[in-house]
């Protein structure tokens, strides 16, 4: 039976004169942003997660399971279609009747822009936007048209903004507020619940952040590399920025000029670590870190190895400050 149908239990207490109001059913795209919502939802009920633990965001297969929670979705919760484009006709196709969140849009969020070379500079992460205007900067870059021309995001176009923005705490805040706002409009009767529960998970992300704050103070005068340009808006609320990034993008492998350039920092700089991910081949870290006496860590965005819910993405956060420190 539909759940837009009423159960017979359901009709019974309409008889007995009490309405009880139906929960909201909620998709959300990728694992980090899952945990935010199911804090929400906390005691009132569950979400649906689409993107499997362990799948790329990027590109994916969508399971009859998953398919089925879009198409029953009453709000969905998305990063943005430059994380997960195939989603965007999904959503139109499965969902057309959902109301449709997009994190990345929502006002507060802090969007920085995609950074399109190997080696970093400490101005790349200075410069943000946020959208309510607070300094509504852009980073500039010295040629917009060649962003298709840059190792790793040649054939992939994207938008102006970099989509990993669960990564930083700050963010992860603004969006239980948004998220409890969203569904108190769908579900006004539990409204007092989500908001309480978005306050409760904003205290916790106040002590979460004190904590990875004192794991990093230790070590924040060394340097690091990571694998995949995805950590930037961990780096900028930590204050604590890369030297560069072995591969800009995790479509495509960096070219052999590319792993040179990053060796050549590696050496100049003194780097300490260097960070790969689960997914990707061991063998280029290897290489990178060839003849340099440099340490490797592992880091992963996703969590692909926590389990899925309200405790993932602390969790998650917490693994990324310990493996950093780690490494270092």
């Amino acid at each position: 039976m539909s759940r837009k149908l009423l159960s017979l239990s359901f009709a019974a207490t309409l008889i007995g004169g009490t309405v009880l109001a139906e929960v909201p059913q909620i998709a959300v795209d990728i694992a980090p942003v899952h945990s935010l919502v199911a804090r929400v939802m906390e005691g009132v009920g569950t979400p649906d997660l689409i993107v499997k633990p362990g799948a790329s965001p990027h590109e994916y297969s969508l399971r009859p399971s998953e398919a089925a929670a879009l198409q029953d979705a009453d709000l969905v919760v998305w990063v943005s279609p430059d994380l997960t484009p195939w989603l965007a006709d999904a959503i139109e196709t499965l969902a057309p009747d959902a109301a449709v969140t997009t994190l990345l849009e929502a006002d507060g969020t802090i969007a920085l822009s995609f950074r399109e070379d190997a080696l970093f500079e400490a101005h790349d992460h200075e410069e943000h936007d946020d959208h309510e205007g607070h300094d509504d900067q852009e980073a500039e870059h010295d040629d917009d048209e060649a962003h298709d021309d840059h190792d790793g995001h040649e054939g992939h176009d994207h938008g102006a903004h970099d989509p990993h923005a669960w990564l930083s705490p700050q963010n992860a805040m603004t969006w239980m507020n948004v998220i409890a706002g969203q569904l108190s409009a769908a579900d006004p009767d539990n409204a007092g619940a989500y908001f309480a529960n978005a306050a409760a998970g904003r205290a916790e992300f106040e002590t979460l952040i004190a904590e990875v704050n004192a794991t990093l103070d230790p070590v924040r005068d060394r340097q690091f590399v990571v694998f995949h340009d995805a950590y930037q808006y961990f780096e900028t609320d930590f204050d604590f920025p890369a030297a560069g990034a072995i591969s800009l993008s995790d479509a495509s492998d960096p070219s052999p000029a590319r792993i040179a350039e990053i060796q050549g920092r590696i050496a100049d700089e003194n780097v300490d670590c260097v960070l790969a991910e689960p997914q990707f081949n061991p063998g280029l870290v290897a290489t990178v870190l060839g003849g340099t006496e440099a340490q490797t860590g592992i880091m992963d965005p996703l969590g692909s190895d926590l389990e899925p819910g309200a405790a993932l993405y602390p969790q998650l956060i917490r693994n990324l400050s310990t493996a950093l420190a780690g490494c270092l």
